[in-house]
């Protein structure tokens, strides 16, 4: 229907590509030759080199192969902006991959990868080994091209993290953002705490219920859920990310959502309360750090301090979202800091105790990122906000000069639907389709060019109330991380959904073959209608272009006979329109309802 020849089929689609009408026969590639023999040219001849033995023993050569033989050529040019690339096929004879940087020649492998037979991606040799030649130049429109996920709410394992980072690299993203504590579960070894892990990472299992419907926990009974990551797991999982280009960004709540400490560590809130980890829901958030101990802050930097030395990122996330202070209003430590560093009230106490940290941090060339409520009560100087309650933080911040990196929930948040709540796995709600996603643009309105350039990117995030398997993690992400990765790459309007949807068809051939989990999306169609002049307006829009819509004017469900909706039409009278998709003469999801009342001007 959308096909194109000339098209290319990848996603992200690169900036610029030309169709050189030609094939090449993987088989010919004879060699993989080195321009400057650097680890960075090594490791990618080393990706290219273990992805094509199925068909061939290539070697890696230190110089630029003879002119008679077909050889993959890794070379540097400075000239290339950071993380782009360049693929350029020379007729019976190289395909030359420049870059200037290891980042960009690692792209310009995952790029190679998807013009190449499925087969190849579990080990197997290919039925047919001729690729389309393309020259391709590339490059990132944001640098900040990020995914996060929650480990607090449900603990995954090292192989699992390994994986999620393997499809953040295939998407052309760059960065890791791991949620590792939270007042379900603290998640790493800290040496100098060991009570974090004996007793903060485990709750009692309320895995048989509902996340907002666990039982009380009682008496005696024993915490068996949960889980940590060990210093050595953590060393090895950043290895891994860097090796795929992508930074690690740790997050260690505060001052809120930390309820999970005081297992521990009691003395550390305003109560002084021991309380067990919550195996559910917990709102409003109450148990927090006292910001006016300074033991807390003595606490937290010790922490920060293991971190610096573990991740080697220039940014620590510190949390500081949905603080309720309700017990910082009572609590004797916490008025007296108020009053002793001269501040108005509780709002701008959370302001100086992320300040506090911020300078601390910023003493070790560490920065901070927060989330959009570190802006209220005054920003810390040097933060970077990200921004999740809608577009207004990220404006605030970018017009007062901070870095921002844009997660609105309304288009990031992958825990909320994709499709029909009862007809998908039960989620925390909300309803962020692909397309939705796809339409996404990080830039708020109403910036200056100037102010533009604040906006570093945008993630999507991943929250686990609702998510206690690998398969799920990966089902509420894909394929909504494929659209972002687009947007943040290629550029938001860059291409039309169609276009888009018609390569994710192909793409989601190679997730089978990765065996990872994907969503099929919605099956619903939308009737917008509009009024006009000559009487309303009806157009019929869904999320699968390659089905078709059947539609009835007169209350009736539609059938496989039904009128096909071609384009927008207008109705001079009351109807009821019924609307659905089919495929292969059978009614695909459900049908959609309107009832337009037409009343003609007197």
């Amino acid at each position: 229907m959308f096909k194109d020849l000339n098209e290319i089929e990848i996603i992200p689609k690169p900036q610029s590509f030309i169709s050189k009408g030609t094939t090449l026969d993987l088989r010919n590639i004879l060699s993989i030759s080195l321009q400057n023999n650097s680890v960075e040219e090594k490791y990618v001849a080393q990706l290219f080199k273990k992805f094509l033995a199925p068909i061939n023993s290539i070697p890696i050569l230190r110089k630029r192969a003879a002119k008679d033989s077909i050889s993959i050529n890794l070379s540097s040019d400075p000239k290339i902006l950071e993380e782009g690339y360049s693929i350029m096929f020379e007729e019976n004879s190289f395909i030359c991959i420049e870059a200037s940087s290891e980042a960009g020649l690692f792209y310009a492998f995952q790029t190679f990868r998807q013009l190449c037979p499925l087969s190849l991606e579990i080990n197997q040799i290919p039925r047919n080994t001729l690729i389309t030649a393309y020259d391709i130049k590339d490059f990132p429109k944001y640098k900040y091209r990020g995914m996060h996920l929650d480990v607090s709410r449900h603990f995954f394992k090292t192989s699992f993290i390994k994986s999620y980072i393997d499809m953040i690299a295939f998407h052309k993203m760059n960065v890791f953002h791991w949620h590792l504590t939270d007042d379900n579960g603290w998640r790493i070894e800290i040496k100098k705490y060991p009570k974090l892990t004996k007793n903060s990472a485990w709750r009692v299992d309320r895995t048989h219920e509902s996340w907002k419907d666990w039982a009380p926990i009682q008496k005696h009974e024993k915490p068996t859920y949960g889980g940590f990551y060990t210093q050595k797991e953590i060393k090895e999982i950043i290895e891994y990310a860097n090796q795929r280009k992508v930074t690690i960004i740790p997050e260690i709540e505060m001052p809120g959502h930390t309820s999970e400490v005081f297992a521990s560590y009691p003395d550390l809130s305003c109560h002084g309360k021991e309380i067990p980890v919550n195996p559910g829901s917990y709102w409003p958030n109450i148990d927090i750090f006292c910001a006016g101990n300074d033991k807390v802050f003595s606490f937290l930097e010790n922490i920060l301090e293991e971190l610096i030395n573990l991740f080697p990122g220039s940014y620590i996330h510190i949390g500081g979202d949905e603080v309720d202070k309700k017990y910082w209003k009572t609590c004797k430590k916490c008025q007296n800091r108020i009053h002793q560093e001269g501040l108005k009230n509780e709002i701008e106490l959370q302001s100086w105790f992320i300040k506090r940290i911020e300078k601390f941090l910023l003493s070790k060339n560490k920065k901070i990122i927060g989330w959009d409520e570190i802006i209220d009560g005054g920003i810390a100087k040097s933060a970077t906000i990200m921004s999740w309650r809608g577009y207004s933080g990220g404006k605030i911040a970018a017009k007062a000069g901070h870095d921002v990196i844009m997660c609105p929930e309304s288009y990031c948040y992958f825990d909320h639907y994709q499709a029909e709540p009862h007809m998908s796995p039960l989620a925390i709600g909300g309803n962020t389709t692909l397309k939705k996603v796809y339409s996404f643009n990080p830039i708020p309105k109403g910036l200056t060019k100037e102010q533009k350039r604040h906006i570093l990117g945008a993630q999507g995030n991943l929250w686990t109330e609702y998510i206690k398997t690998e398969d799920l993690a990966q089902y509420r992400v894909l394929p909504r991380m494929t659209a972002l990765s687009e947007v943040l790459w290629s550029g938001q309007g860059s291409y039309p959904f169609e276009d888009f949807y018609m390569r994710l068809q192909i793409l989601q051939k190679r997730f089978k073959k990765l065996r990872w989990k994907f969503a099929p999306g919605t099956f619903s169609v939308s009737i917008i209608t509009k009024i006009v002049q000559s009487g309303i307006t009806v157009n019929l829009i869904s999320e699968k272009p390659d089905k078709e819509i059947r539609y009835t004017l007169d209350g009736l469900n539609p059938i496989h006979k039904s009128k096909k909706f071609i384009k927008k039409f207008t109705v001079k009278r009351s109807v009821i329109i019924k609307a659905a998709l089919f495929y292969k003469k059978r009614a695909i999801g459900e049908v959609s309802t309107k009832h337009v009342k037409f009343n003609p001007v007197s």
